[in-house]
């Protein structure tokens, strides 16, 4: 499951960058989309395809930023996949609850039974040290203390193999929330170069050139902030979302502890 996830990572992004320059040069440089059927001429008037060949006069700069949008997508799709099967099937609070009840009943087939229910990133923890906590009931030879450090270290070992799982392919979403502004600005600054070049002309200024450029600049800088937006807002949704299952296997993990140091103490 990992190399098919790695793998998925690793096509994502030339795929999206043929579907952009497909989408780019098919989709919104269709004929049909300008006054007499000719790309190189002005968007027609009214419909769709004045919006359409109105983006596809943003110039080169479009197909990467339709890129980036598409990748962020994507991503986005795979994130609340993984995160939400990370959580399990009920609420993590829930969870952790009933599993310090059964604790502190002494009933650990019931913890087992209900992390088997739950599933997901805090079950498997939970499941990795009630394992380790009734394996250190049976020893006779450990101290407490050491056997304390045995159930942690079984715990921290469970979460790190759990957490990147969470994270992964959040720096994707987080890089591009810093450069497809950066690319705008770029297409920007190519469509106001073109724009003022036109204004530069002898004479009248050429009228489409200059439409052309400042189409450019403006496609660009809303595509690149449309992109930057979407990305910033999800890349915190799925921050807070780790935070909230780190802080579960946190609680659930101290409650783990503290059960077993409280009963080894009354004995």
């Amino acid at each position: 499951m990992k190399n098919v996830k790695t793998a998925f990572a690793a096509i994502v992004i030339p795929v999206a960058l043929i579907i952009s320059v497909l989408i780019y040069m098919y989709v919104l440089g269709n004929p049909a989309n300008f006054q007499g059927n000719n790309p190189a001429g002005e968007p027609i008037k009214d419909g769709v395809g004045s919006y359409l060949g109105t983006i596809y006069k943003g110039g080169v700069i479009v197909p990467i930023l339709i890129t980036m949008l598409l990748v962020v997508i994507t991503f986005t799709i795979e994130r609340f996949l993984t995160i939400g099967a990370s959580k399990g099937k009920g609420s993590v609070d829930v969870f952790v609850n009933n599993i310090r009840a059964l604790l502190s009943n002494g009933d650990y087939q019931g913890v087992v039974a209900e992390c088997d229910r739950q599933k997901g990133s805090v079950a498997n923890v939970v499941k990795a040290g009630i394992g380790m906590y009734r394996q250190m009931e049976q020893d006779k030879e450990l101290d407490k203390e050491r056997k304390i450090l045995a159930i942690q270290k079984e715990l921290e070992e469970a979460t790190t193999l759990e957490l990147p799982m969470l994270s992964k392919n959040l720096t994707i979403i987080s890089t591009i929330a810093s450069i497809a502004t950066l690319m705008g600005l770029l297409g920007t600054v190519i469509g106001m170069i073109r724009a003022f070049k036109a204004l530069a002309q002898a004479g009248a200024p050429d009228a489409i050139a200059l439409s052309t450029g400042i189409s450019e600049a403006l496609i660009n800088t809303a595509l690149g902030i449309l992109t930057s937006t979407i990305a910033i807002i999800f890349y915190n949704y799925f921050t807070s979302k780790i935070d909230a299952l780190t802080y579960g296997i946190d609680e659930a993990g101290y409650s783990i502890v503290q059960n077993f140091a409280a009963k080894n103490k009354q004995n």
